[in-house]
């Protein structure tokens, strides 16, 4: 009976990947774009505002927790993603660079890290990275409900200033219409989500 085998071995495939995507989606998302200035304004009025740094989409869904915060900001406050001045590559991203240039990891993170540039970080919230598509139609039932979403991700923008410094992490205004303004440096952007470690 060879079309039993062959079922044998196609379901448990079928379900391993359906579980990867919905681990996928259940997951704290963050959007890191390097920037050369972006700012925030709601009503024609601008609330935040950096220079060269981070501007950082985040969107949390139901199943988030403090591990999941954590994740994503140790990926934004530690990500190599800056200009070594050291060699003038845009960015290093593998330590065996850093050897062959001489350079201690220590050292290397240093010319590279967000909070050794002392850049500023831009968060802003986005329950979007949290949809889904049925059909055409974008579904958002994966994003945590927005009055446990307000006091989620307050903590986390507290979480992040405790690691980084006050004065250089911003924010956007949760919950309203934002005008979301950047220049993208190079451009790059990389995409997190807490379930991908």
């Amino acid at each position: 009976m060879p079309h039993l085998t062959l079922l044998s071995t196609v379901r448990p495939i079928k379900v391993a990947r359906r579980c990867r995507r919905s681990r996928g989606l259940l997951a704290m998302k963050a959007v890191v774009q390097r920037v050369k200035s972006a700012s925030v304004h709601v009503d024609g009025q601008q609330i935040s505002a950096i220079k060269e740094g981070l501007l950082c989409l985040i969107g949390v869904t139901a199943k988030d927790n403090a591990n999941d915060c954590d994740y994503i900001l140790r990926k934004i406050l530690n990500t190599r993603i800056f200009q070594n001045p050291a060699n003038d590559r845009p960015w290093d991203m593998n330590p065996l660079v850093c050897a062959q240039d001489g350079l201690s990891l220590p050292a290397f993170q240093a010319l590279s890290e967000v909070m050794q540039k002392e850049f500023g970080v831009l968060l802003v919230s986005q329950f979007t990275l949290c949809g889904v598509m049925k059909g055409n139609k974008p579904d958002y039932h994966l994003a945590m409900p927005p009055t446990d979403a307000r006091t989620f991700y307050a903590d986390f923008v507290e979480m992040v200033k405790q690691k980084y410094a006050a004065d250089r992490v911003h924010n956007g205004e949760f919950g309203a219409m934002m005008d979301v303004s950047l220049v993208n440096d190079g451009p790059v952007t990389l995409i997190f989500d807490s379930q991908s470690h």
